[in-house]
């Protein structure tokens, strides 16, 4: 008997009925419902951008819905911030972990909650105490005075999860909390949560990972183009119907078939490539491979193994000063100053980072797409507007980027139309050479599918492909070589015919368990 079946008796602590919520007359959530009982971890899924994020803001008071009702406990409420949703019993713990990290753990857990003594002074010792108390009820062990920035990001999360049981939470939100966690990690941050289930704390758990909602989730509700699809206990649910639910169709294969292509000559050759380790970075150490054209070479390695400094240098991010070695690009040595002598050279970026680094969200989708193309449409000084528009118009069309238009800011599109533009802004200046950090991180089924066949597509026209990604399924799929990175070092390459999901994880922890024989 599973879990399921011992709430399914209980009444609903949380009914969200008929919920319609507008944005400049777009309709974001359209009679929207979601039902909870205590004690139950209750998946909520569907594709970036059909209308997940808009209803937790709606239940946590960020927005108020136009329509629709809020009932907790059988009362109806409206929260108005996520203070009000607190009272109510309700709290959220965000992906990006909205903390103070140069305050000390206790100064976070009581942050706008203080405790104060009889004379209106700050009382750090009970504070202090109690942070403890709290942590020690999940099994952590964790000084109340150190700095919060000290500890790791599943610390942190744990260090949420606390303070939200602290404040009588009954319905918790947990957004996407497995991104930055090792699988270690993923395995307590997992008993934690049974635990609060198991004490009648009603878990709303988002994900795009199909793995942890099948083993940690008992019921799930699926929403599609901001609308209510289904509702169902998991067990009733396959990995198949859940995507068919989640995208409207059956998606026979989330990896298109490799198409017939050409492999030319090196574009890109690593010469025992060095950088220099920088404030929280990794340090890379005489890496030597190449890319050629046509070709989509995969790069492999745990958290930290490098990846991403690799592809940083060979883009012109560090100092000149900090890496070591030789880039070649078409046979040419190159030593980039910046960003721009890379991309002049013929290389697209595509960062792990796209909010941060890749998009400007508060300008439109067109601005941000034509941002490193502008050359291409300017003469003798002159930028031609109307060529612009046109040029960007086609990418958005054929990238198929769901926008009311391009003059709608970036920021407002799912992350999975965000990646696209980070695409089609690179796509205008035609590189030879891409450079993928993590590009389906974070971004649900549908768009995946469509990200891996445009990766195909400028692979087939010729371009080479650099990618590096955490998702060995994708690595496997994709990639016709993949080169292991461990410790900033280059552990080994596989060919397609020879890549396991094994042998990629053998060659990640190679070094890893060299030391730990050594040691």
């Amino acid at each position: 008997m599973t879990h399921a079946h011992h709430y399914e008796k209980t009444p609903y602590i949380l009914s969200m009925k008929g919920i319609c919520k507008r944005f400049a007359g777009v309709k974001a959530l359209d009679n929207v419902q979601l039902e909870l009982r205590s004690g139950e971890v209750h998946a909520l899924m569907g594709e970036n951008g059909a209308g997940k994020s808009t209803l937790m803001k709606v239940l946590t008071g960020v927005y108020v819905a136009d329509e629709g009702q809020i009932l907790v406990s059988g009362e109806e409420v409206r929260p108005t911030s996520p203070a009000d949703a607190a009272e109510f019993g309700i709290t959220i713990i965000h992906q990006d972990l909205n903390q103070v990290i140069e305050m000390t753990v206790a100064e976070n857990f009581y942050l706008g909650r203080e405790l104060r003594n009889r004379f209106g002074l700050l009382d750090r010792s009970r504070m202090e105490a109690e942070t403890e108390r709290w942590t020690r009820e999940l099994g952590m062990s964790v000084a109340a005075r150190s700095k919060l920035g000290d500890l790791s990001v599943a610390a942190r999360q744990m260090l949420e999860i606390a303070k939200a049981i602290s404040m009588s939470t009954r319905v918790l939100v947990m957004d996407e909390p497995t991104t930055a966690l090792s699988a270690e990690e993923v395995t307590q941050l997992f008993a934690v949560v049974r635990r609060l289930r198991d004490s009648g704390v009603a878990v709303v758990y988002i994900s795009h990972r199909m793995d942890e909602v099948f083993e940690l989730c008992d019921r799930v509700t699926i929403l599609r183009d901001g609308t209510y699809v289904t509702s169902a206990p998991i067990e009733q649910m396959t990995r198949d119907t859940l995507i068919a639910r989640m995208v409207g169709r059956e998606l026979t294969a989330l990896f298109p078939a490799a198409q017939k292509k050409t492999i030319g000559a090196s574009v890109l050759k690593l010469d025992k490539l060095g950088v220099k380790a920088s404030k929280g970075r990794c340090e890379v150490r005489e890496i030597s491979f190449d890319v050629r054209a046509g070709e989509i070479v995969g790069l492999a390695g745990l958290m930290g193994a490098g990846r991403t400094e690799l592809l940083e240098a060979a883009f012109g991010v560090p100092a000149p000063e900090r890496i070591s070695g030789q880039i070649s690009i078409g046979g040419e040595r190159q030593n980039f100053g910046s960003p721009r002598d890379a991309i002049r050279a013929g290389i697209g970026f595509v960062t792990e980072d796209r909010k941060g680094q890749s998009l400007s969200l508060i300008r439109p989708v067109g601005e941000n797409a034509s941002l490193v193309a502008l050359d291409k449409f300017t003469r003798g000084g002159f930028l031609s507007l109307a060529r612009e528009r046109a040029a960007v118009e086609q990418q958005v069309k054929g990238l198929r980027v769901k926008t009311p238009g391009i003059d709608t800011p970036v920021g407002l599109l799912s992350g999975g139309n965000q990646q696209k533009v980070v695409l089609a802004k690179f796509l205008l200046t035609q590189p030879r050479l891409y450079l993928l950090d993590e590009p389906t991180q974070g971004i649900d089924v549908g768009a995946k599918a469509e990200i891996y066949t445009l990766i195909q597509q400028i692979a087939a026209n010729g371009a080479a492909v650099l990618m590096a990604s955490s998702d060995m399924q994708e690595l496997l799929a994709m990639c016709d070589r993949i080169v292991v990175l461990c410790e900033g070092r280059m552990s080994g390459e596989l060919t397609r015919e020879e890549a396991t999901q094994e042998r990629i994880l053998d060659l990640a922890t190679r070094f890893h368990t060299n030391l730990a024989s050594a040691a």
